[in-house]
């Protein structure tokens, strides 16, 4: 099995965009060079991460 988007030579990622309540934007892929929503296939409100976030008030996670 292998990436559809991989297969066509398009432009994406295969990491997860967190978004943040203050409108910013990080990569679970540590060579991800663009948060854009549209790279990514999964795309996660920062409050919905295990371990929760500093900005939503929470404790601070990893991104790996």
């Amino acid at each position: 099995m292998s990436c559809v988007n991989c297969r066509e030579g398009l432009d994406h990622c295969h990491g997860t965009v967190i978004r943040h309540g203050d409108d910013t934007a990080e990569c679970t892929d540590a060579g991800c060079t663009d948060v854009d929503v549209v790279r990514h296939t999964l795309v996660v409100d920062c409050g919905t991460v295990d371990g929760g976030c500093v900005c939503a008030g929470q404790p601070a996670f990893a991104v790996a």
